[in-house]
């Protein structure tokens, strides 16, 4: 499959893409190269092979909800240059 410049064009347009005539010949090489690999895909023999259908009837992994990082407030409002407590103190930027 090749695309043609106003093909290029049309895609770039529903994409919302603004492209220039000189832009558009360098897509084309871009776009046909990625389509050129698209095509050796289906050189591929799969025979025999089901396809994917999903995650969705894969068993979730679950693990235990636990807190397992320690307090770290006093090590990161160390770094601030004003503070109130445990909260960083800024100033007021609504009058």
């Amino acid at each position: 499959m090749s695309l043609d410049p106003a093909a290029i064009r049309r895609i770039a347009r529903l994409a919302r893409i603004r492209v220039d005539d000189a832009q558009v010949q360098q897509m084309q090489g871009e776009l046909n190269t990625i389509l050129g690999w698209i095509d050796q895909l289906n050189e591929v023999d799969v025979t025999g092979i089901e396809p994917l259908t999903g995650g969705a009837t894969m068993a979730m992994r679950l693990r235990e909800d636990a807190v397992t990082v320690p307090d770290l407030t006093e090590a990161v409002l160390s770094n601030a240059p004003d503070r109130d407590g445990p909260f960083y103190t800024v100033p007021k930027v609504v009058e």
